[in-house]
């Protein structure tokens, strides 16, 4: 166990922190303890923007060195940044017979702990890593391809908010129950029953974390933080080609867990060769109880019906869809829509898909607008925003693998095409791959055309679906969520009845929706401590970022009863 005064240090200086999130998670109100602009950091130990961008150089081309991690039997790289630069880092391959077992040795000490010093120990972790951020902006940058200023905040203090927000559920949720409690039970005229009870939260064990390439702190965090607050040993398994990210995490968790007393393998590292598939033999490996995965439907569906000794947790594809049925901001309703189609090149699992229209057209304040005119106009809405490359490429970013370009150049293939995809030259990163989204027109009478509105297209593609009705725009909706499942749902309507419906749709088929987004907030963005991101109950994902469920079977409370 930590030594009283590291321990009473880290509770003086985390627990305000930690007694804010919590009020936020309950109030659901805006707070974040991360500063969001790049200018915010240089003082109090953090890196500012030259000495983090100097901290990622001095990473490329050489090991991220975690060598007192056990089990070292090689050393593995090849990332290959979206923007045309290859990274060069080399991390530590793992020995898993050795591993495991070395991971386990440190839980009875962070069970005893107890909940708010495991808590305020994430804390720290996370301080460290917010310190770190402009570092860390780099590195996920150069491994998703998202444009820098995206990488910093996605990347940086919104993924802190989400580990921060799955600390606080966990907190939460251990002292639900009393540590101690005295019961005394009447027995009337005889002696009462007096048993003195104790409880204790006791992790599942070791917990595996299967990183994404395109977000891999922002999903990589909530599972981590959720299963090592819970008492639980965590091991990192990053997307080879997002490594450097979570191995950077993994060694500040290691360091701050070596100083305030405990078994620095708590949390690990396991980088995999070239076509290893490690995550498959580690998500079957009986000392994995808790399993986080965000990626495809396939391999997440596996892991959900084979992984039976772990509690699995996944994120996986929808099919994200927009019912536009009027509007009283026409040209706010197209700003946002061709905002939230283009950022990030649409490689977000929020962005949106299918652009439910009905085909007679819809009501604005602009006056009565057809599909084609709906659909031009968003076009047009779309080529202003992205028509300065300067600001197309910091907003679009890079194109994150060539199955991705692939979707995008097959799609114009699919029906008639409303915007055409263009390239775009980074003079910065004259290698990166960068496109604007294309927009394609299909009926959604026509059975030919399903199968391509009905599948999750990953990236710059949207589909403009006409429609005959309002209420079989709902009614497609409904359909795709249910099949296909959607982490999004947006509308525009000015009907309440419509409304009414389509929110009804919603909660019955368990989708989040957005209404009406005319403004700086987009559909394809969550904040943390206030929006839920996915909900668990469709296709698209088994749980919720981040709610009591997403924490609560990460431990068991075991009771041990005494007669007083």
């Amino acid at each position: 166990m930590a030594a009283e005064p590291t321990a009473h240090e880290l509770l003086r200086k985390h627990r305000p922190t930690l007694d804010q999130a919590l009020e936020a998670i309950r109030t659901r109100a805006y707070w974040s303890p991360h500063p969001e602009h790049p200018k915010a950091y240089g003082e109090d130990g953090s890196l500012d923007a030259a000495a983090g961008k100097a901290a990622f150089d001095a990473l490329l081309g050489n090991r991220l060195d975690l060598a007192d991690q056990p089990g070292i039997d090689d050393w593995v790289g090849g990332e290959v940044s979206p923007y045309g630069i290859e990274l060069g880092v080399t991390y530590p391959h793992p020995d898993i017979d050795v591993l495991l077992p070395a991971m386990r040795a440190g839980q009875r000490a962070w069970r005893d702990a107890g909940p708010e010093l495991r808590a305020v120990v994430c804390l720290e972790i996370l301080k460290r890593i917010s310190d770190r951020t402009h570092q860390f902006a780099h590195a996920v940058m150069h491994t998703s391809g998202q444009a820098f200023m995206m990488a910093f905040q996605a990347g940086g203090p919104h993924a802190q908010d989400r580990g921060l927000e799955a600390v606080a559920y966990a907190y939460a949720e251990q002292v639900r129950t009393p540590e101690q409690a005295e019961w005394t039970k009447p027995q009337g005229k005889r002696d009462p029953l007096v048993l003195t009870k104790r409880f204790t939260a006791v992790p599942r064990g070791i917990g595996l974390v299967i990183g994404c390439n395109t977000f891999p702190t922002w999903n990589g965090f909530p599972g981590l933080f959720a299963s090592l607050a819970t008492g639980n040993a965590v091991l990192v398994k990053p997307h080879p080609r997002a490594v450097l990210p979570l191995a950077l995490t993994v060694r500040i968790a290691r360091d701050v867990l070596a100083e305030t007393g405990f078994d620095p393998n708590l949390v690990a590292l396991a980088a995999e060769r070239p076509g290893e598939g490690i995550a498959k033999t580690l998500a079957l490996r009986p000392e994995i109880k808790i399993i986080d995965y965000t990626g495809s439907t396939a391999f997440g569906d596996w892991l959900e019906t084979s992984a039976h000794q772990a509690q699995v947790y996944t994120e996986k594809a929808g099919v994200n869809t927009v019912i536009v049925h009027s509007t009283d901001d026409y040209r706010g309703m197209l700003s946002n829509l061709a905002f939230s189609l283009s950022l990030y090149s649409g490689q977000m699992c929020t962005t949106p898909q299918n652009l439910i229209i009905p085909r007679d057209g819809i009501a604005t304040d602009q006056g009565h607008k057809s599909f084609d005119e709906v659909t031009a106009d968003l076009a047009r809405a779309v080529d202003g925003l992205l028509g300065d490359d300067a600001r197309a490429n910091a907003l679009l970013g890079a194109i994150v693998n060539p199955d991705v370009k692939a979707r995008l150049e097959a799609a114009a293939g699919l029906g008639e095409v409303a915007l055409a995809s263009r390239e775009v030259t980074n003079p910065e990163f004259p290698d990166a791959v960068v496109r604007t989204p294309v927009i394609v027109k299909l009926d959604g009478a026509k059975p030919d055309d399903e199968a391509a509105y009905m599948s999750e297209c990953f990236g710059p593609v949207s589909f403009a679906v006409a429609v005959d009705s309002a209420a079989d725009a709902m009614e497609l909706l409904r359909r795709t969520v249910r099949e296909k499942g959607a982490m999004t749902v947006g509308a525009y309507t000015t009907d309440p009845a419509t409304e009414q419906a389509i929110a009804e749709v919603c909660l019955e088929e368990a989708a989040q929706l957005s209404l009406n987004l005319t403004g700086g907030v987009y559909v394809n963005q969550t904040a943390a401590f206030s929006d839920f991101h996915g909900s668990g109950g469709n296709p698209a994902a088994n749980a919720a970022l981040t709610d009591s469920a997403f924490v609560a079977s990460r431990f068991r409370m075991v009771e041990v009863r005494r007669e007083a």
